[in-house]
């Protein structure tokens, strides 16, 4: 057998494993579906919303159990960890499109927008081309419940049960590489346990505070996620209330936090979590932002300070979280407003988190990379200055191999910014509110200028839902692990006799 040969054949054994995974990931999911049946018999919604969720719930299900049941699955071995990165890959996209099919079938949206609104929920965006208003309460419930799983990560609801070198490395592959504890399946039950317990408490926060349960679970569900669904047209200005906001500022910012800071929080280790180095940022970033828009935006547009306070420290945290809520509209906020809000959502989040951007590690990893460059110059030529930076309970040194890596993501980053700036201007937007909408679909945030509706251009709204998945996913993972399954198909496909 020719060493070709012998190459594909492995191949195929190992995408026999790859597709083992792929199976269990879509067992899992297809019982989300079974929460908006529920939701549509209690309240009678009728026999088409109930076939709309649970036809392609059954989908899900039958090619899970084929995949993960089959005889050509493979269920003593783990992919490697680049395999993870091509069963996230394929998993996002097809459970993405699968999760589609009831806006499809229950609010006969075309495929295209059903597809947006189902990646900007597992992608924990928020931008929407659902009328809020007229979708029935199954709808509402199925869309809070992509924002909850994506959040989480699909990779953190399958690490208990495929660990080892498969938890590691599809959570790796996801930008999850950190873990609570050395044991995978111990990792992701903690994680779960974090994620699943703070937004019980934001049910529980919000009904008390005078939302409805449903209210209260949609919103729950929307800002632990750092999603941004809302019930409601005006989002939480429609309560116009200083306790809502205040709750969803503080669900907001710990889910922004990152699942190991979160951890160390809970555990009431202070000490490590002030000496974060994500932590020191937003320390400085937040209340610069919020003084900013207080005095350069807020002061002259809303007439009682109060009410100019409360929205410069709503809005500015909503960005920089990248949760997408919103209090008020910006159509009467001037230049300077959108540009703190800008930089914000290009910020973002904190790593291993739900939330998006270009990461609050990198700016981090940035700014003493330049303050380590300053201060070499002043030192005797050969003096190495090394950066050290807290991670968890540990002070690491950086490499300089990972300050490539941030360099490497950052012009990718802004490259992807630029590009989908200038499809939304050829589209016919202003550049004000290209800048604006590009960044919150990118960073996922779900901030939005009215650019995205259900009519927007097809070369718009396909620029968006791209963004969504590059900037969920990020931008490596998905190149790389995109070349490789390409690569590994032409050789799987290479027949006898070819070079």
């Amino acid at each position: 057998m020719s060493a070709n040969l012998r190459e594909a054949a492995h191949l195929r054994r190992r995408y026999r494993v790859v597709l083992t995974a792929l199976g269990f990931i879509l067992l899992l999911s297809s019982a989300l579906g079974a929460v908006p049946v529920l939701v549509a018999l209690w309240l009678r919604e009728g026999a088409a919303n109930l076939g709309g969720f649970a036809l392609p719930a059954a989908l899900q299900l039958m090619a899970g159990l084929a995949l993960w049941k089959g005889p050509w699955s493979v269920r003593n071995e783990t992919p490697t960890f680049s395999e993870g990165g091509i069963i996230v890959l394929l998993s996002w996209v097809l459970v993405m499109a699968l999760s589609a099919l009831p806006f499809v079938l229950v609010l006969g949206l075309p495929f295209s927008r059903a597809f947006f609104e189902s990646v900007s929920g597992w992608t924990t965006t928020g931008l929407s081309v659902v009328d809020v208003t007229t979708a029935p309460a199954s709808v509402l419930i199925w869309r809070s419940l992509i924002q909850l799983a994506g959040g989480a990560g699909l990779a953190i609801l399958m690490m208990s049960a495929l660990a080892g070198a498969t938890g590691a490395g599809i959570s790796g592959a996801e930008g999850r590489g950190d873990q609570l504890v050395p044991q995978v399946r111990e990792s992701a039950r903690l994680v779960l346990v974090i994620y699943l317990a703070t937004a019980t408490a934001g049910v529980i926060a919000y009904v008390l505070v005078g939302m409805t349960p449903f209210d209260a679970l949609n919103h729950s569900f929307a800002a632990v996620s750092t999603g941004g669904f809302s019930t409601r047209v005006e989002s939480l200005g429609y309560w116009n209330s200083p306790v809502v906001e205040a709750v969803t500022i503080a669900l907001m910012w710990l889910g922004n936090l990152s699942f190991i800071t979160a951890w160390l929080l809970w555990r009431g280790r202070l000490g490590a979590v002030a000496g974060n180095g994500e932590i020191r940022l937003t320390a400085v970033v937040l209340p610069t932002a919020v003084i900013l828009l207080f005095f350069l935006t807020c002061m002259g547009t809303y007439p009682h300070l109060g009410k100019a306070a409360r929205v410069a420290v709503f809005e500015a945290t909503t960005a920089l979280t990248t949760t997408g809520f919103s209090t008020v509209g910006y159509a009467s906020w001037n230049g300077a407003g959108f540009f703190i809000m800008i930089m914000l959502m290009l910020i973002g989040g904190g790593t291993c988190s739900t939330a998006g951007g270009i990461k609050q590690i990198r700016i981090y990893l940035v700014w003493r990379q330049l303050c380590r460059d300053l201060r070499q110059l002043m030192l005797p030529r050969g003096t190495v200055s090394p950066v050290l930076i807290r991670e968890g309970e540990q002070t690491v040194a950086v490499e300089d191999g990972r300050f490539r890596q941030v360099s490497t993501f950052l012009y990718l980053y802004l490259l992807t910014y630029a590009a989908g700036v200038l499809i939304l201007c050829a589209s016919g937007f202003s550049l004000q509110d290209s800048l604006f909408e590009f960044a919150s679909a990118l960073g996922t945030v779900g901030l939005s200028m009215g650019v995205t509706t259900a009519d927007m251009p097809d070369p718009a709204l396909w620029a968006e839902t791209t963004a969504m998945f590059l900037g969920r996913l990020e931008f490596t993972v998905i190149l790389v692990s995109a070349v490789r399954l390409l690569r590994d198909l032409r050789v799987m496909v290479r027949l006898p006799g070819r070079g």
